[in-house]
């Protein structure tokens, strides 16, 4: 069974009293440890789609599940359970408490969820990300592509089953976006994780088992590798 599933999906907005639709008779599967590039210009869709696949909104019209259940049947103390378990997110602008350490950052996910040995696990995810030693640390003492590392250190705090990625090497050089790109692809084949990214990179794109090419709401073409 897929771990996200869009079935006929339709998302309209409400602009200057017009509707806009963002998502027009969408319909996609991802598979568990497979990583989805989300490719298209802007206002193509991505974003929406995301925010759909990450129950932060909901269609118009159609389906989506999580794992098998329908995020629009939910009420808002299932959903909050749903993200906090299924969900990671990493953004474009990393996202980061510039007044917590790094430590403190990663742990944040766990501590809303009343999870215990919040310090243990955030130190593992620190080592993973190679990033030890730096828990100490503010976001404002590290580089763009050490804060980006912290922020997938936190979105995988809680071994999620769905990372979603908005961007995320749209703030960085090409080198260090590539050690970004490494590691979402090695997390999709370690941790069996759903990774689905969007991106305006075609180089980033081609390193994703599939990429899905949006236009005006709709899949224009899905390209696997």
């Amino acid at each position: 069974m897929p771990i996200l599933s869009l079935r006929d999906v339709r998302k309209e907005y409400e602009s200057d009293g017009q509707p806009v639709r963002a998502l027009d008779g969408l319909s996609l599967d991802v598979l568990r440890g497979q990583f989805v590039a989300l490719a298209g210009r802007s206002g193509c869709g991505k974003s929406t789609l995301l925010h759909l696949a990450g129950a932060m909104d909901f269609p118009t019209s159609g389906t989506v599940r999580i794992d098998g259940v329908s995020t629009s049947a939910l009420k808002d103390a299932a959903l909050t359970q749903l993200r906090r378990e299924k969900i990671g997110f990493v953004f474009q602008s990393f996202q980061l408490l510039h007044t917590l350490t790094v430590f403190e950052n990663i742990e944040l996910p766990l501590l809303l969820a009343g999870k215990p040995n919040p310090r243990q696990a955030a130190r593992e995810r620190l080592v993973w990300v190679e990033l030890d030693g730096l828990g100490g640390r503010f976001p404002h003492q590290l580089s763009g592509g050490q804060m980006q590392r912290v922020a997938i250190a936190r979105a995988l705090v809680h071994s999620p089953s769905i990372l979603l990625a908005d961007e995320p090497t749209g703030n960085l050089d090409t080198s260090t976006g590539n050690i970004i790109l490494e590691l979402l692809l090695r997390l999709t084949r370690e941790q069996d994780t759903a990774t689905i990214m969007a991106t305006h990179s075609l180089e980033a794109a081609a390193l994703a088992d599939s990429v899905v090419r949006l236009r005006d709401g709709k899949i224009e073409a899905i390209n696997d590798r």
